[in-house]
């Protein structure tokens, strides 16, 4: 959805949420008028003038919904979110791992050097 400033600059883009409710909604009535008119053609730009909803986000909508549906390929809405939670548990993980990873080397270099000095300062026998 663009918005025009008063002051003649040209459109500005507004950045709106949806519910997913609305979302849904929008999507089934893009898909009851390709089904009523048979065609695909405009389908888009009708539905998000009648709802006052950027055409490009409808448009994704839809595609995301024929995604989940099966009937376009690509990665499906549960897919998504799956890879998105395993590259924030991996994430998570190189995290952990820098930080052990850190407290080994200065671990090692105290008990190195404490080991060290026991050798030279023992008495032998």
């Amino acid at each position: 959805m663009m918005r025009s400033m008063g002051s003649g600059t040209g459109p500005v883009p507004t950045s709106r949420r949806y519910w997913a409710e609305q979302k849904q909604h929008a999507v089934r009535l893009v898909l009851a008028l390709r089904e009523e008119l048979g065609s695909s053609v405009g389908t888009v730009a009708r539905v998000a003038r009648q709802l006052g909803c950027g055409e490009e986000s409808l448009r994704r909508w839809v595609a995301q919904a024929e995604i989940d549906a099966g009937a376009r390929a690509g990665v499906g809405s549960a897919e998504s979110a799956g890879i998105k939670r395993l590259r924030q548990e991996n994430r998570e993980l190189r995290r952990a791992n820098e930080i052990l990873q850190r407290a080994a080397v200065f671990s090692g270099r105290s008990s190195t050097a404490d080991s060290d000095d026991r050798a030279v300062h023992r008495r032998q026998p």
